[in-house]
Order: structure tokens, then sequence, then C-alpha cells
């Protein structure tokens, strides 16, 4: 397990002269009940709550609450556990409190930007998810290896299974793309319109599933199809870009028929990588982790003093394994794709 990673929770900031003395003594809120967040919008966060209802029967709600003073600087995004108190019946025009935010078994999250002039501010996408689904089209748009490269590498980064789910495949095979990935193991299903569902829902079944994609790729018809009450709306491919608008505003958690869960977040058109270290996409090839004992201080295993490449010529991990492993470095180290 990697060295824990430090956030604004961490940070004292010192209150202004002009403000009122700060106590240490925090209440405990033991009436909370617990949420879990769905959707996030302009300060609003729609949780959906378990209580006791008629007869000590469970009953479930969504409710709409507002973070709590006492969280400060805390963000709360989609697939977080919270702690809510006060009017938790959903009822129309009510308004409860999030007073706390459970930790964190995962956060998926890109840079603004992999320039200086951004010092890589991190943006926060999804909490709690345990596998990221990468959904590609095959065409129209064509598929783009160069973010499936960077997406692999935030998954890495945030400890999450991966799966390819590759679109249209009507329009064109899969035998390239699923070539270029085999090295790496990650999992894939080939889909294509009006096609069965049956593998994807195996996979998605009993899990938390952020879907991640470029615009145009199906995403939202996906989820439609998966989620039939879900109504996301969808868009066409832009004839002379080769480009989808986006459809997807805001990220959304939906529940799935069989169970588990998939939340839908919007297109992205760059996935900055500015937050991820070497050593964490390293991290993800064992069988390469022994071989940069006798790499140079500092190395970017990029170089041609990298010791990686006597290594795989002795024989000791699959030199596609390592062709791979610098792919991803190199997108790490470049700039997100333009538009």
């Amino acid at each position: 397990m990697r060295k824990r990673e430090y956030d604004e929770d961490d940070v004292r900031i010192r209150p202004s002269k002009g403000s009122r003395p700060r106590t240490r003594i925090r209440p405990a809120h033991e009436d909370a009940v617990e949420g879990f967040v769905v959707a996030v919008d302009r300060g609003r966060y729609t949780c959906l709550v378990e209580t006791a209802g008629r007869k000590k029967k469970r009953e479930r709600q969504l409710v709409t609450a507002m973070k709590a003073r006492e969280l400060g600087r805390k963000g709360i995004v989609v697939g977080d556990r919270v702690a809510i108190v006060g009017d938790v019946t959903g009822q129309a025009d009510t308004l409860a409190r999030v007073v706390r935010v459970e930790p964190r078994t995962s956060m998926l999250r890109r840079s603004a930007d992999d320039t200086e002039d951004t010092d890589g501010i991190e943006r926060p996408i999804v909490a709690n998810a345990d596998q990221l689904v990468i959904v590609t089209a095959l065409a129209d748009p064509p598929p783009r290896p160069r973010m499936i490269d960077r997406i692999l590498v935030a998954a890495f980064d945030a400890e999450i299974d991966s799966l390819l789910c590759l679109t249209k495949s009507d329009l064109a095979p899969p035998a390239e793309l699923v070539a270029l990935y085999e090295p790496l193991g990650v999992p894939y299903v080939v889909m294509q319109k009006g096609g069965e569902l049956e593998e994807l829902r195996e996979h998605l079944a009993g899990r938390i599933s952020v879907l991640v994609g470029h615009s145009g790729v199906g995403k939202s018809t996906l989820v439609n199809a998966l989620v039939p009450d879900a109504n996301r709306a969808v868009s066409h491919v832009n004839a002379v870009t080769g480009r989808g608008r986006h459809t997807s505003s805001s990220a959304v958690a939906l529940e799935l028929p069989e169970g588990g869960w998939i939340i839908d977040t919007p297109g992205v058109r760059s996935f900055g990588l500015a937050h991820v270290s070497v050593e964490t996409v390293l991290a993800s090839f064992p069988d390469l982790v022994e071989g940069t004992v006798d790499c140079p201080k500092g190395c970017s295993h990029l170089d041609e003093d990298c010791a990686l490449d006597a290594w795989v010529a002795a024989g000791h991990a699959d030199p596609a394994r390592l062709a791979s492993l610098r792919r991803l470095l190199s997108i790490r180290e470049g700039s997100p794709e333009p538009e």
C-alpha cells in the first residue's frame, strides 16, 4: 500500500483577526443518518438515505443537503458516503446538512493541466469507485489511444480496476485496439448498437463503476440502456471535427437494476496527470519494479541509461510490458491532447 497522501483536511488555516474565536469542540451528531451522494449541483448535494419507516421497515429517499459550516473547505463529490442531520424526509423545499464525510476508499482525480502555469491543480471526479470503465468508440469518432492511456494512469493512481468498453463495433473491428492493451492485462467488452449487454452487466454487478470517455463515444446511450429510467441526454458526432458535444453536464450516480452503481461523468477532452508520480505508474508493473534497482538516481525510465532495458533483455520480463510502461510514462510527461 502506498504512503498516505495528504489533502485539504491536513492543512490548518488560521482565522483572521476579525472572526470570532473558534473552539476545538465539535458536535458528535450522534443522530446523523448515513447518505450516499448521487449528484452535486451548485453547492447542493442530492443524497440517498435509508431511514426507519413505519413498522420499522427501512425506507429510502433522496434528500437535498448543504455542507455544514464546520466542514470548512472539505470538498464533497459524487460517490462520497456522508453523515446527514436535519430534515431527511426528502419532501419538497426541505434542506438537510452534511456534517461529516466518511473516509474514502478511493478518489479518482485529474489535473487541470500538465503545465507549470496551473501547478497541476487537482480536480476530484468521484469517490469510492472500485472500477473505472473507459468507454471509447471504435469509429465515429475514432479511438484515441493517448486519451485511453491517460485515463489508465489515473486509474493506477486511484488504485481501482479498469475495464475497456469498446462501442460501435458494427462500424469497425476491435482487434487492433485490443492488441494494443493486451500487454497491460486490461479486460475489455465489445459493444454494438442494439447489441446484448449481459457481458457488461456481469462486470458491473455489485460494484461502483465510474464511466469515463470523451464526447460522442456513446456513453450516455450506454447508460440509458443499462438504466432505462436514467434519461441521459445523447448527442451526435460533428461530421467536420469528428468530435462529440458535451451532453452530460455533471456526474450522477445511478443504481443498476441487478445491484451496483454506475457513475456517469461529463465527456472529457483532456485528462491532466501532473499529480501522478513516476513511482505510482511503475507500481502497476510489478514484474518490472525489481529491474529498476540498478537504475541511476532520478531515472525517468525513458532514457538510454535506464536499467530496465538490460532487465528485459535478460528475459526477466516481456518487452511488450516495458513498451507499455514507457508509453504511459511518456503520456504522463506530455501535455493533454488538444481539442
